[in-house]
C-alpha cells in the first residue's frame, strides 16, 4: 500500500521542467536526509493512494500533464503499478527519491526520476553544486529506456542559491 497526504497535494510548475505538475507527498519515507523539509513523511500517515484517487486528483486539477510522487513509501511493487496507471491516463509520471540510485525497473515506468538525498552543503537541484540529479527517461524504438540528465535545466536563471549573497 502507498499512502499520500491529501492536504500536501499541490500543483507546481518548478519541480519538473516544462510541466504543470501535480505533486503528491508520499508517506513512509525511508530517507534520512539531515535538514529534511518534511520529517513527518517518515511516519505512516495519510490515506491510501489508489487508481480511483489518482483519477479524482487528475480530474480536480485540469491542465496537469505530470504526476509527481514525492517519495517512494514502502511498497515498491505498488508504487510501480501506480506509476504505470498514471501513464495510462496520458500523464507523465515522475518520482523524487532520496536514494542515490533506483532499480532499473523504475526507469521503465517513470518519465522523470530524481535521485540523491538532500545534502545541505551541496544545495538543492537549482544549485550547480548539487549532488541530486533529475533524469528524463524516454523509450527508444526497441523499448530500452534512454536516460538523460536534465538537472542543468534548474540552473537556467544563472543564480546559484548557495553563492547568492556571498560577496
Amino acid at each position: 500500500m502507498i499512502k499520500y497526504v491529501p492536504q500536501m497535494t499541490s500543483v507546481v510548475i518548478e519541480e519538473i521542467p516544462d510541466c504543470v505538475t501535480l505533486a503528491v507527498e508520499i508517506s513512509n519515507c525511508q530517507g534520512n536526509c539531515i535538514g529534511c523539509h518534511s520529517p513527518f513523511l517518515k511516519t505512516d500517515i495519510g490515506e491510501e493512494l489508489t487508481e480511483s484517487v489518482i483519477d479524482s486528483l487528475l480530474a480536480d486539477n485540469f491542465g496537469v500533464d505530470c504526476f509527481l510522487f514525492l517519495g517512494e513509501g514502502k511498497d515498491p511493487a505498488r508504487l510501480l503499478a501506480l506509476a504505470e496507471y498514471v501513464r495510462s491516463r496520458g500523464v507523465a509520471s515522475a518520482l523524487y527519491s532520496g536514494r542515490t540510485r533506483v532499480e532499473d525497473e523504475f526507469y521503465r515506468v517513470f518519465d522523470y526520476v530524481k535521485v540523491g538525498p538532500y545534502i545541505e552543503e551541496f544545495g538543492p537541484l537549482n544549485s550547480r553544486t548539487t549532488n541530486q540529479r533529475l533524469y528524463r527517461v524516454q523509450m527508444d524504438e526497441s523499448g530500452v529506456p534512454q536516460i538523460k540528465d536534465i538537472t542543468s535545466k534548474f540552473w537556467r536563471r544563472g543564480i546559484d542559491p548557495l553563492a547568492a549573497g556571498k560577496e
